[in-house]
């Protein structure tokens, strides 16, 4: 890939053979900014599993504790909590005719439905499953706790899961954020994974660490 003459110069003050602290790597991060938009800053983990393993996957949730910039339409679909759902915040409450709807079209960022309504939902498992919007009972999205669920979720509360190469990867925050709320959330992020290692993997869970803009450089960190 061609880089330009911006990237290259902020290229050019790192030291890519050196692994920065969370606070270094974020300082480097602000420091090196050079697009005129807000660039959101990544996390990407390398694990030590191995994804074709179903004892070795990864998956969890966490509620970064200054989100992640951005803002989550979340949808509820329930036959039995929608007012509990419209108090909370949900952009869209709906019971069984919002099926149809999610069937052509899809404007929410995550679904979370109450148990019941999880037999219906099969009917178009085809359509969420691919883009990771299938309520699921790991991730917390099918809960009869939709108040609890659906504020989390509009405060940060994100689920993560290894890749198909076995990495993780995470939009942290953004770079307009203060460099401490930044920090906090690496480390409240990485403290999560690190409680989610799995029972069939022996040796260490997270390996590498890169930290990096949307348009910047990778940055290794260690911990």
């Amino acid at each position: 890939m061609q880089r330009g003459k911006k990237y290259k110069a902020a290229t050019k003050k790192l030291d890519r053979n050196k692994s920065y602290s969370v606070e270094e790597a974020v300082k480097l991060i602000k420091e090196n900014k050079f697009s005129k938009f807000d660039e959101s800053v990544e996390i990407h983990i390398k694990t030590g599993i191995d994804p074709k393993k179903s004892d070795q996957l990864v998956r969890g949730n966490v509620v970064l504790p200054h989100g992640t910039g951005k803002t989550k339409r979340v949808a509820v679909i329930t036959s039995t909590s929608a007012a509990e759902a419209k108090t909370a915040g949900a952009d869209i409450v709906g019971g069984e005719e919002l099926i149809e709807k999610i069937s052509k079209k899809i404007d929410f960022d995550v679904l979370v439905a109450t148990p019941e309504m999880m037999p219906k939902l099969a009917k178009i498992a085809k359509i969420l499953g691919p883009k990771g919007l299938m309520p699921n009972p790991k991730t917390e999205t099918v809960t009869t706790k939709i108040k609890e669920t659906v504020e989390a979720l509009r405060k940060g509360k994100t689920a993560f899961k290894n890749d198909d190469t076995g990495n993780i990867h995470q939009v942290i925050g953004k770079v307009s954020f203060e460099e401490d709320k930044l920090v906090e959330n690496i480390q409240i992020f990485l403290e999560n994974v690190s409680k989610v290692k799995p029972g069939g993997l022996k040796g260490k869970l997270i390996g590498n660490i890169t930290l990096c803009s949307t348009m910047g450089a990778g940055i290794k960190i260690s911990l």
